[in-house]
């Protein structure tokens, strides 16, 4: 190592060389150091620092030696005579102090000698702009006070006069540039890139610090790096969910990676443009047994993801802060809701993107603050990152989700509308509604029940008396291609006689149920009484599911199971003996959950499962019990498993869809539906929707009916409310409402087979269903925000209304033509927003240039719909007349068809007036499908002649440019042409 300046010395990318070099703060380039002078188009006020000031590298000055030596005596001197004040004065008021909560502080800082020091040190602590000012005192309910804030070596420098009061986020006490880190050591080449030692020689303000870690990183794609940091000494919680390993390093990384020695920090740039991406040295490095923490800059202000928070799709970054911890309570903002994911995707205004991903289940909190930069907070487990290069957005979430899982392919039925309430009160007034939805035409594939189907609200039972007809109501719905699903919640009845509840009394015989400190059977309380939980994450308690589920299919054989209150919820703070005090239950920090406490309305986290404790495993649950219901619908019905999980995490795509929970019958909470499906389709689960309708309070017409054309293009469609408010399905409305909903969801009928197309590409290969337009236009900069409109895939761009009272709707239309769906009107954009007519009964619809959309004629269910023959509609591009799309086909329902070669693939394509079909890949259920007719939108001169297979054909040709050939009858499997002239 060269010791002339260790501050700056740095180990160059260790991605593709050993050595090291020097690094000075010019080298790196940090968000607003572009050399554009276009304004940025968000967060314009927020100050930036030039490279000096954003890092916590020391800046040096140069000076003779002679003026050291003098500048040294002198301090020596001042020094020596403060630390006996000092002294003094500690002996004085030692006696007096009162202990706290709150971590002991660290060393005590240097005592100021003269006020020219003290002044000094104001003046540097000053120097640090608000924006990049990281907080040194995180702790919740404490007025933190300059005595507070120096205690751990801090700058105290309260809000200034011209900023609001602390409640803006701004932190009073904030990191110094000097305040001591980790320092590296040591490195040594690995087979995927480097390992290295770092070391603090002073320990921080929280107990138990780990002094001496071990980073890892492993370069283990050309878009991939991953960064661990670690204890060399003791192993530590680690999320057990399976990953890829890489095992070979990347050759052409389209990244590096420079580590810093001391402080010791990470900057990741992107090879192509010299962006930094991550720059770990604006912050000291934590780490704590319980306490983690690594703060870095941002590249803009563009972020998205962080589920699961309610918020808008792009976030705010003006002091922050996002708490994860998987918590039962309806979705409001600043709050921790039902999932955790802490996975990121940022966007410069360039287009390019990047992801970053940890991968830690403790609760957390991430600091967002306008610099830009963002700080991870979390209470155990290990700092493990990756980072994933793009540089679209589509492909990071691609990268990512190859990391956590691709999401399963649903099966077509999960793709129909569902029905649903909380007090039909008995099964034959669910069955009325199923049969008036009949009677009106009106398409369903699922009708559900809640808890109010069960005996008591025990799982695996069901009423004897209301619901005596539920094994006759779930015949019909078969009799008529349609399913049926329950709802189960984890919580396990503990208080029946023994003997009578066979779920209870085989899980204490086969040790399933979570335990609490001292080894017995934690007992909490939800729906049932008191209750026992399964620990899922003990394969045990798999079979033990399965056996449950089988056992009570045998009597109602339902399809599908939507598991609830898997946080998991409890009506208790903990458990009914309450919980230990100890650390895990008091832990030095807290993140910012509701309630303040990590048991409130949940188990006690020192409880016992069987891979860890719960502190680690929390918010794990909800993906467990997914798991382990996948499976066993796996075993029970051999076909694709249908669940809706409210808890996730990282992966659960694989396992469940996901709804936003128990949302509210308001207008507000219809637009921030858009933003909860956009975010979860980044985070790798897209089979997702919101309640439509709403689940809590009273429906209005009005708004039904404008959520129900919304809610025809979540992903997943599901109408639900709740006990003892008015019936919300259609037929419950005026007749010109039950109509225009009737409208709507049989428009995502005849969209079906572009649905399960994206479907199939969101499994394949990563890709998003619902999508925002900031996707398909990064450049765009006006789309980077728009979270009132969505795409299905790369073309069919969704204008809501979401205001009562409207019969217009504005929306933006990036540049270029868009064509109406339902006429084929043209519509030409510069990149601007555009008012649409908009009545009650419509939703508006546009297709994209170049794009060519498959339809089917709706009916009643998914199953008679999808056997209808195709119509295919060409929105010709403006340049050249092309057009593109494609179709996935196969079965609908059994397992891993794509993976066994059981499909389907074609794509259709326009080029100089002639549309073929390719059939690439070939499976019998094409050959029962028919292309019926086809529409060319934007044709812009009147054919003489159309041929098909080269023979003549009828056509039709209006004045809006609109081509259409009917009556073609042409088989799906076998390739065709059809040509104009």
């Amino acid at each position: 190592m060269r010791h002339e300046d260790k501050h700056s010395a740095r180990y160059a990318d260790v991605c593709r060389m050993v050595s090291y070099k020097r690094l000075n703060p010019e080298d790196v380039h940090f968000p607003g150091a572009a050399p554009s002078e276009e304004p940025r188009p968000a967060h314009e006020d927020a100050p930036v620092l030039d490279p000096e000031e954003a890092s916590l590298l020391p800046w040096r000055r140069r000076c003779s030696v002679t003026t050291a030596l003098l500048v040294i005596g002198a301090l020596l001197l001042l020094l020596f005579g403060g630390w006996l004040l000092g002294a003094m004065f500690w002996l004085h008021r030692a006696s007096g102090q009162q202990p706290t909560r709150h971590p002991a502080p660290g060393p005590p800082p240097p005592t100021v000698a003269n006020d020219t020091a003290a002044s000094s040190r104001r003046e540097a602590c000053s120097s640090i702009a608000e924006a990049w000012r990281f907080d040194c005192y995180p702790e919740r309910g404490v007025v933190v006070t300059r005595e507070l804030c120096e205690a751990r070596t801090c700058c105290f420098v309260p809000a200034s006069s011209s900023s609001p009061a602390r409640s803006n986020g701004i932190p009073w006490c904030f990191y110094p540039r000097d305040f001591p880190s980790y320092s590296l050591v040591s490195m040594s080449d690995t087979p995927l890139g480097q390992k290295g030692t770092l070391v603090r020689e002073v320990k921080t303000y929280y107990p138990a610090d780990v002094l001496t870690l071990e980073v890892e990183i492993r370069c283990e794609t050309d878009t991939r790096l991953r960064v661990r940091i670690t204890d060399p000494s003791a192993s530590r919680f680690e999320v057990p969910i399976s990953v890829p390993a890489a095992a070979t390093k990347a050759q052409r990384p389209d990244y590096t990676a420079e580590l810093s020695q001391s402080p010791f920090g990470l900057v990741v740039k992107r090879s192509s443009t010299g962006a930094v991406l991550l720059n770990t040295t604006v912050a000291p490095l934590l780490y704590a047994d319980q306490f983690l923490q690594l703060s870095t800059s941002l590249q803009s202000p563009f972020l998205y993801g962080l589920g699961e928070h309610r918020s808008t799709f792009l976030h705010d970054l003006h002091w922050k802060t996002l708490t994860m911890w998987a918590r039962d309570v309806p979705p409001m903002e600043q709050t921790n809701l039902y999932g955790a994911h802490p996975f990121y995707l940022a966007v410069d205004d360039g287009g390019d993107a990047h992801g970053v991903f940890l991968l830690n289940s403790n609760a957390m909190d991430v600091v967002l603050q306008p610099a830009p930069a963002l700080t991870w907070r979390t209470v155990g487990g290990i700092l493990d990152f990756y980072v994933f290069l793009g540089p679209d957005p589509a492909s990071v979430v691609g990268q990512y989700v190859e990391v956590v899982g691709y999401p399963a392919m649903p099966i077509f039925w999960a793709l129909g509308y569902h029905l649903c309430r909380w007090g039909y009160h008995t099964s034959n007034s669910t069955w009325e509604v199923v049969k008036s939805l009949r009677n009106y035409g009106i398409p369903q594939d699922a009708q559900w029940n809640d808890i109010d189907y069960m005996d008591r609200f025990m799982d695996f039972t069901f009423d004897p008396a209301k619901f005596a007809t539920l094994p006759d109501l779930v015949k019909d719905l078969h009799a008529h291609d349609q399913r049926y699903v329950m709802i189960l919640d984890p919580g396990i009845s503990s208080s029946q006689p023994e003997g009578s509840y066979w779920p209870y009394d085989e899980g204490l015989r086969r040790n399933v149920f979570i335990k609490d400190d001292e080894g017995k059977t934690l007992i909490g309380k939800v729906w049932p009484g008191l209750t026992a939980y399964p620990d899922f994450s003990d394969d045990v308690t798999h079979d033990w599911w399965y056996d449950n589920l089988r056992r009570f299919h045998e009597k109602v054989p339902f399809d599908g199971l939507w598991i609830d209150m898997n946080e998991p919820s409890n009506f208790l703070d903990g458990s009914t003996n309450g919980c230990p005090l100890n650390s895990l239950e008091n832990p030095p920090y807290t993140p910012g959950v509701l309630g303040g406490l990590l048991r409130a309305k949940t188990v006690c986290a020192s409880a016992r499962q069987k891979q860890s404790v719960h502190y680690n495993m929390h918010s794990l649950y909800g993906l467990m019990e997914a798991k382990a219901s996948a499976s066993a619908l796996r075993r029970i019905l051999a076909k694709r498993p249908f669940v809706i999980s409210r808890s996730t995490f990282p992966s659960q795509g694989m396992y469940s869809g996901h709804w936003l929970g128990d949302n509210r019958s308001l207008w507000k909470d219809l637009y921030t539906s858009i933003a909860g499906i956009l975010t979860f389709n980044l985070l790798g689960i897209p089979l997702v929707g919101a309640d439509v309708c709403g689940f809590s309070e009273e429906p209005q017409e009005e708004l039904c009916v404008r959520w129900t054309q919304l809610g025809a293009f979540y992903p997943f469609t599901r109408n639900h409310n709740a006990l003892d408010t008015q019936p919300q399905d259609p037929t419950a409305f005026s007749p010109l409402a039950r109509t225009a909903m009737k409208q709507a969801l049989l428009l995502r009928y005849s969209l079906f087979p572009v649905l399960y197309t994206l479907f199939h590409h969101a499994h394949a290969h990563g890709r998003t269903v619902a999508r925002p337009l900031m996707f398909e236009f990064p450049k765009d900069v006006q789309t980077y925000g728009i979270d009132k409109q969505f795409l299905w895939g790369t073309s069919l761009l969704v204008t809501p209304v979401l205001e009562p009272g409207a019969d217009y709707v504005a929306g933006y239309f990036p540049s270029g033509l868009w064509y109406d769906f339902f006429t084929g009107d043209s519509l030409r954009s510069e990149g601007e927003e555009l008012r649409l007519a908009a009545p009650m009964d419509k939703i508006n619809l546009h297709l994209r240039e170049g794009s060519i959309t498959p339809t089917q004629a709706p009916n009643r269910t998914l199953w008679v719909s999808s056997g209808q023959p195709l119509h295919l509609i060409s929105a010709l591009s403006d340049a050249d007349g092309s057009a593109a799309g494609d179709l996935f086909w196969d079965d609908g329902e059994s397992v891993d068809t794509y993976e066994n070669g059981l499909y389907t693939y074609i794509v259709f394509g326009v080029a100089q007036n002639v549309m073929t079909s390719q059939v690439r890949h070939s499976n019998v259920e094409a050959t029962y499908i028919t292309v019926e007719t086809a529409s060319f939108y934007g044709v812009k001169q009147e054919p003489s002649r159309v041929l098909v297979n080269s023979q003549d054909a009828a056509f039709t040709y209006r004045a809006n440019q609109v081509l259409t050939v009917g009556d073609l009858g042409l088989n799906l499997s076998q390739n065709f042409t059809i040509s104009w002239m």
